[in-house]
């Protein structure tokens, strides 16, 4: 979950950065692509249940 949200921020900050900074578009697609990976990330994991990992005792 942390990696999640870890890349939802950076695709945040390259997306604002891209778009206010004059000539740094492409921070902006990157941004973009970053997000749209991320909830692709997402959608599988939460479509594979959740498996939990047994803990050998």
């Amino acid at each position: 979950m942390s990696l999640f949200l870890l890349l939802i921020l950076v695709a945040l900050i390259l997306g604002i950065v891209g778009f206010t900074a004059h000539g740094l578009f492409y921070l902006f697609v990157i941004g973009a692509v970053v997000l749209v990976a991320d909830l692709v990330y997402g959608v599988l994991r939460l479509r594979h249940g959740g498996r939990h990992h047994r803990i050998v005792r």
